[in-house]
């Protein structure tokens, strides 16, 4: 049956969905006996990295959580436990908030204190190591090495790696770590890979398969349903400079953050919600004029119907269809006791669009700011402040008020991936989005407050978006709120990096 699935799922039909479903719900209770056979072994922390590498974890967490808490607590690392062994634990258990000390990596250290040159000849470890130093805070001066020695063995060696497989796995690692790349991507490219591999389990490969192409058919419905809403509103036909990025936007900012099934019905509403936000950029981008403009901020403030006839003609439909979305969310909350979530995404909204109008009010003024008043701005202008609340919005009773009340206030971690997007962005297109016609970047804010080069500006970003790294990696440790809600703001971030 594993050779008979592709990876390649159409739309399909319901007895095939219904079949396949079945088959996986007995899969799931043979994998739960082989995490229960493997306790306190090696091949359980292996078995939970297949489960994570395979995109099969999100069915077994309360098993996975429990199994690393054990390791955790009894600190099961024994003497003669290699490179790969060690940093696969380590990696486990701080992506799921583990606060692992990094000291186990001590005795990979020469008499002077750096990473021994022996661990050269062994490529699988130093994989292993790679992988899991991106999970470093501040002041682990060990990771940090980590990353700078294993990407440089890493680079010489791929060349005469014996291995196809590992030296393919080394060059895609190369190009993005795993802590960094967008979790669906990697769960595809793993299958692809893991199929190959010498004594598979073709139990976990069937699962693996049937649960891609289940959800890869949930996600093309999903994507068949926007795009009968998108046309029936004729957002394009209403507004023909708008961008028609509906299928990118449902990847890059929907599917990217959460695939799960659970969160199907969130899918729907961020998709909307995310796409009328990006006509909405276009208004202040690139077509409405600054009076304009004002008055679509303005009506925006009020949030009322009433307002359409105070807005020029073609951004009504748009302004309209966003309070509609709104309201009709809004609706569906209400019945579940949750309308209090509603207050929280129209501020946020209210927020990113009055940031849109300032940051036009600068272009009208050609208004070059200095770089922290720009990231004052431009990290809520970025969308990221309003689009974790809104990935909030969906996500069921762990999204309790508590954690609305700490998005709302714009916390250290949200703002920190707030200014990777930033940066990163602006690393990469600030020369398309100054030839359009822009609100200066922040390359052009720290140019002209410092009098550095571009190369020197890139390098300095590319230092702050490291510790911003580190700092979220800090805040997933810390756990201000749930893991599972933290990971939406990771996701966001890596889909930036991506």
């Amino acid at each position: 049956m594993v050779q008979a699935i592709l990876i390649c799922a159409s739309e399909l039909r319901d007895a095939e969905v219904d079949a396949w479903t079945k088959r996986v719900e007995e899969l799931k209770e043979e994998v739960k006996r082989m995490l229960s056979s493997a306790k306190g072994s090696q091949q359980e922390i292996d078995l939970i990295n297949l489960l994570q590498c395979l995109g099969l974890s999100y069915h077994f967490e309360k098993e996975i959580n429990d199994a690393l808490h054990q390791i955790f607590e009894s600190h099961t690392y024994a003497a003669d436990d290699d490179l790969y062994v060690v940093a696969l634990r380590f990696r486990l258990l701080t992506q799921h908030g583990f606060n692992a000390s990094p000291d186990v990596f001590n005795k990979f250290r020469d008499e002077q204190g750096n990473l021994n040159v022996a661990l050269i000849s062994d490529m699988r470890g130093l994989l292993s190591l790679y992988e899991a130093a991106y999970l470093g805070t501040q002041g682990e001066h060990i990771l940090d090495e980590a990353i700078t020695f294993t990407r440089e063995q890493l680079k010489s060696a791929i060349t005469n790696l014996d291995s196809i497989r590992l030296a393919l796995q080394v060059e895609h690692a190369l190009k993005m770590p795993l802590w960094k790349s967008i979790p669906r991507l990697e769960h595809r490219y793993y299958i692809s890979i893991y199929q190959q591999e010498k004594g598979q389990n073709d139990l976990l490969l069937e699962l693996a398969k049937l649960d891609f192409n289940l959800l890869q058919s949930l996600h093309q419905k999903e994507i068949k349903d926007l795009t009968k809403w998108w046309k029936d509103m004729d957002f394009i036909g209403n507004m023909p400079f708008a961008k028609d990025r509906l299928v990118e936007l449902y990847f890059s900012w929907v599917k990217s953050v959460y695939y799960e099934l659970r969160y199907s019905r969130s899918r729907m509403w961020n998709a909307k919600i995310i796409s009328m936000i990006s006509v909405i950029d276009d208004f202040y981008d690139a077509y409405g004029t600054l009076d304009e403009c004002r008055l679509f901020t303005n009506a925006n403030d009020r949030w009322d119907v009433k307002t359409k006839d105070q807005i020029p003609k073609y951004m009504e439909v748009c302004y309209l269809a966003l309070i509609d979305v709104v309201n009709e969310i809004e609706e569906e909350l209400a019945a579940e006791g949750n309308s209090y979530r509603i207050p929280c995404l129209k501020e946020g909204i209210k927020g990113l669009i009055s940031a849109y109008f300032t940051e036009a009010e600068w272009y009208n003024k050609g208004y070059i700011p200095l770089l922290n008043e720009h990231l004052s701005l431009s990290l809520v202008s970025s969308g990221y402040p309003m689009i974790t609340i809104l990935r909030f919005v969906g996500m069921g009773d762990i999204a309790t008020m508590e954690a609305f009340d700490w998005a709302s206030r714009g916390p250290k971690v949200i703002m920190d991936a707030s200014l990777v997007c930033r940066l990163r962005n602006d690393i990469v297109g600030n020369k398309f989005e100054q030839e359009r016609g822009h609100v200066a970047s922040t390359i052009q804010c720290y140019v002209k407050e410092h009098g550095a080069s571009e190369q020197e500006v890139c390098d300095k970003f590319e230092e702050m978006i490291m510790i911003a790294w580190k700092d979220i990696n800090q805040a997933c440790l810390e756990l201000p709120v749930s893991l599972t809600l933290l990971m939406r703001v990771v996701n966001l971030k890596r889909v930036m990096e991506v």
